[in-house]
């Protein structure tokens, strides 16, 4: 079966974009604020510039790095179960991240989220098939901001069963995580053979590693934690102004951030992600939902899989600041173009103006999305041989295959079957169901989804420890108590 792929770049283009890279590397180098990742580069044959803090990265110490480079690896749901696939063409999504606002259905404005809106969050994923993982979706207000990347993760735990893409903000709370990871995976061995998240970590354009980044991707190589590299030039502001030139940037700052992992920790998983953008000359701003985002990021992913690397995009977001005809054809021309270029894991779903917003409504309007995309890649499928002579000779000119067992044995493979948030109907069905929109048929399977929310695998002794970690956290801070949990 052919499945449909979309490849936006010759493989001379790759070839050059790569061989450019490599030279960026050696000249200008790349700026790196850690003394630790300075001394490993040192150590490994790159020459350091202690004083500028420049690494000079020399390029058969990136073929090194490439050649202990995982090509693929699993993510493990709460049970053990294997649930995400990295690698080769097969795509799955989870949603946006990071979102430090919530779209609030009742007012139609937005407002800071809290740990009720988390958890909401959190169990309607579950409830969403057309989802692949989890994500630390939104930043909550109603804890100390020094916990906040932590919070998140402790309370996804409590109500999740996928696995989940998440981050840390600060380089001690990168610990904290990990304590708690390694609690519900049952020891530090357990999350590395079974891990059941992945960390972004991003470099500043142009060329530059922090300490707080350098340090968890150093972190996660050593315990075994697949890290995603999330490089993000901002083409014209932060990248030079075309996109082969954006994508070039884009490689060689995952380069440098693949040499720093492997020799961290030869063979740790890594995936070769990012979050670029076209900057936009009139507002200012850094639209998700453009073409030629769009186009940097299906060819990123291009060079990365030409490496043989996981692959990560930030894609089917938009930058609309309601749920209207924008959001919607923003979303699905993302999402589907990241699966037709194959992209292991499309983060987005759920998010609008500038990645800076979460919907529950977007969210399940967007898993209609993912669904109608999922079954467009899978292809025209031959399902019997030969394939229409048999029956078609068998029922001649009767337009009766409604009835035929032929129908009835393939029709649920072969088509994607929608939630009353697509609207196939006919005019008078549509007004007799109260003539709803889509975003009102989509605030309604948002609460029915939720009484159809199955419980957290997580024990009761398991959700006490990891409070107690994140309190002790927390204390540090200021804060004596975390807020307590939605049922």
């Amino acid at each position: 079966m052919l499945r449909p792929k979309l490849n936006v770049l010759d493989e001379s283009l790759v070839r050059q974009m790569i061989d450019e890279a490599l030279q960026l590397l050696v000249d200008p180098g790349v700026r790196v604020h850690n003394d630790e990742a300075l001394r490993l580069l040192d150590e490994g044959g790159a020459h350091v510039d202690a004083d500028r803090q420049v690494a000079y990265i020399p390029e058969h110490l990136v073929w090194d790095a490439l050649s202990t480079t995982p090509k693929s690896f699993h993510l493990y749901d709460l049970t053990g179960a294997a649930a995400v696939h990295y690698g080769g063409d097969e795509v799955h999504f989870d949603p946006g991240s990071a979102a430090i606002f919530i779209l609030d259905y009742q007012t139609g404005k937005q407002r800071s989220p809290v740990t009720a809106d988390f958890v909401k969050f959190v169990k309607l994923v579950e409830t969403l098939p057309q989802l692949d993982a989890q994500s630390t979706a939104m930043v909550c207000a109603d804890v100390a901001e020094e916990i906040g990347d932590l919070y998140r993760l402790y309370l996804a735990l409590n109500f999740m069963r996928k696995p989940i893409i998440t981050g840390a903000f600060r380089k001690d709370t990168w610990w904290v995580m990990k304590e708690m990871l390694t609690a519900v995976a049952g020891g530090a061995a357990g999350l590395a053979s079974r891990p059941l998240t992945v960390f972004d970590v991003c470099p500043s354009p142009p060329l530059l590693w922090s300490d707080l980044t350098c340090q968890n991707l150093i972190d996660c190589a050593r315990a075994g934690i697949p890290a995603e590299l999330v490089s993000m030039p901002l083409s014209g502001a932060t990248s030079p102004v075309t996109l082969a030139a954006a994508i070039t940037q884009h490689a060689a700052e995952s380069l440098s951030g693949i040499v720093i992992h492997q020799l961290s920790n030869a063979g740790a998983p890594i995936v070769w992600g990012g979050s670029p953008a076209a900057f936009d000359m009139r507002e200012g701003t850094t639209p998700m939902g453009a073409a030629e985002t769009w186009l940097i990021d299906a060819g990123y992913v291009q060079v990365g899989k030409s490496l043989g690397l996981p692959t990560h995009v930030y894609m089917g977001m938009s930058d609309a600041k309601v749920l209207d005809a924008q959001c919607g054809l923003e979303s699905m021309g993302g999402a589907l173009m990241a699966a037709l270029c194959g992209a292991n894991m499309v983060s987005g779903a759920g998010m609008l103006d500038f990645e800076s917003c979460q919907s529950f409504e977007k969210l399940v309007i967007d898993a209609e999305i993912i669904g109608l995309v999922k079954r467009t890649i899978e292809g025209v499928a031959v399902r019997e041989q030969p394939i229409a002579l048999e029956i078609m000779r068998q029922m001649g000119h009767r337009a009766d295959y409604l009835a035929h067992p032929h129908t009835r044995k393939w029709f649920r493979k072969e088509l994607y079957i929608p939630s009353d948030v697509i609207d196939r109907g006919s005019l008078d069905a549509w007004e007799m169901k109260g003539s709803k929109s889509t975003v009102e048929r989509a605030h309604d399977r948002v609460n029915a989804l939720l009484l159809k929310y199955p419980p957290s695998p997580l024990s009761s002794e398991l959700r006490d420890e990891i409070r107690q970690i994140a309190t002790r956290a927390a204390r540090q801070f200021g804060m004596e108590e975390l807020p307590t949990l939605p049922e």
